[in-house]
């Protein structure tokens, strides 16, 4: 899987977790996104792990600093 596509697939994710659509870009930071605090961060994350069938490590949710960064997580991870 490609980091485009992922980010791709990762929109939908975005809406479920957020209530609304997210325009996603890779440079989008949680700052950017009303709402996006600590516990939204949780849902995203068992929302990815879910749908990806991937289980990200704590380090890998810490060093999370853009959508880029995760979508490219995904890319490297997803099983083909």
């Amino acid at each position: 899987m490609t980091e485009e596509a992922a980010l791709a697939e990762l929109a939908p994710l975005f809406e479920e977790v957020f209530g609304e659509p997210v325009r996603l870009a890779p440079e989008l930071t949680a700052d950017d996104v009303e709402g996006w605090d600590s516990t939204r961060m949780i849902e995203l994350v068992i929302a990815v792990e879910a749908r990806f069938s991937i289980k990200l490590t704590t380090r890998e949710v810490d060093g999370l600093g853009t959508v880029g960064d995760l979508a490219a997580i995904i890319a490297r991870r997803a099983p083909r």
